[in-house]
């Protein structure tokens, strides 16, 4: 099950160096020595099962930018099941970086209108603190001004604090071959197990004294029902 995301941005706001930071566990000094992303890079993360994120990586240099929406727009914008696009907080041409964007949204628009849209507001280590959320407010506002009818989310990101690394800890969960446990307590048990392929399932018991195996049958039973929706859902 491969899931299209899209990772755009103009030429130096730092889209390679969040994804290096998330999924190719860089730390942030060692994203120094990367170089412009040259047309598409492509790259695969697994994660729980079968789940296999497709990750377009796209140059950001205005001829590469020009040619994404001329002669490569429907190979690019078709089944996006995410578009990140990174604004570099400092950046002295917003209005051709808002041009770009709505561009990008409107080939959303045209070819995978049902995609999630995540803005990042890069490199807010170079704004002021004290000026850091009002900043932030503006642009998105703004942000979300332009990207109507479709919805939007945005962050205040950067490689040098904690923002980009709750991604990441969230990526390094998903991926652990994490399989069960079991928590007992005075007043409840809970126990975690594996469901289907791409989901867990936790069941919390207001009876400390359950066996483990009692509710290990019931997940059981219940896995072969949910198996066959989710199989059902993927053929559709």
């Amino acid at each position: 099950m491969k899931k299209k995301v899209l990772l755009m941005g103009k030429s130096g706001s730092g889209k390679t160096s969040m994804r290096s930071i998330i999924f190719s566990n860089y730390i942030a000094r060692d994203t120094r020595r990367l170089g412009a992303t040259i047309d598409v890079e492509h790259s695969h993360v697994r994660f729980l099962g079968n789940l296999v994120l497709n990750l377009w990586d796209c140059g950001g240099q205005e001829a590469f930018m020009e040619n994404y929406f001329a002669a490569q727009r429907d190979h690019i914008f078709r089944n996006v099941e995410v578009l990140i696009y990174v604004f570099d907080v400092e950046s002295r041409e917003i209005e051709r970086d808002m041009h770009y964007y709505q561009d990008c949204l409107e080939a959303i628009l045209a070819n995978s209108k049902d995609a999630k849209i995540f803005c990042l507001i890069h490199k807010m280590d170079l704004v002021q603190e004290e000026v850091r959320a009002k900043i932030f407010n503006e642009r998105f506002s703004e942000l979300k001004t332009r990207s109507e009818p479709l919805k939007i989310s945005a962050f205040a990101t950067s490689i040098w604090d904690e923002t980009l690394y709750k991604f990441k800890l969230s990526c390094s969960k998903s991926q652990a071959q994490f399989k069960s446990m079991e928590v007992r307590q005075a007043n409840f048990a809970a126990f975690f197990d594996i469901l289907t392929a791409n989901t867990y399932v936790m069941v919390i018991m207001s009876d400390p004294t359950v066996e483990s195996a009692a509710t290990q049958m019931n997940i059981t039973v219940a896995r072969k029902h949910f198996e066959k929706l989710e199989t059902s859902h993927m053929t559709r």
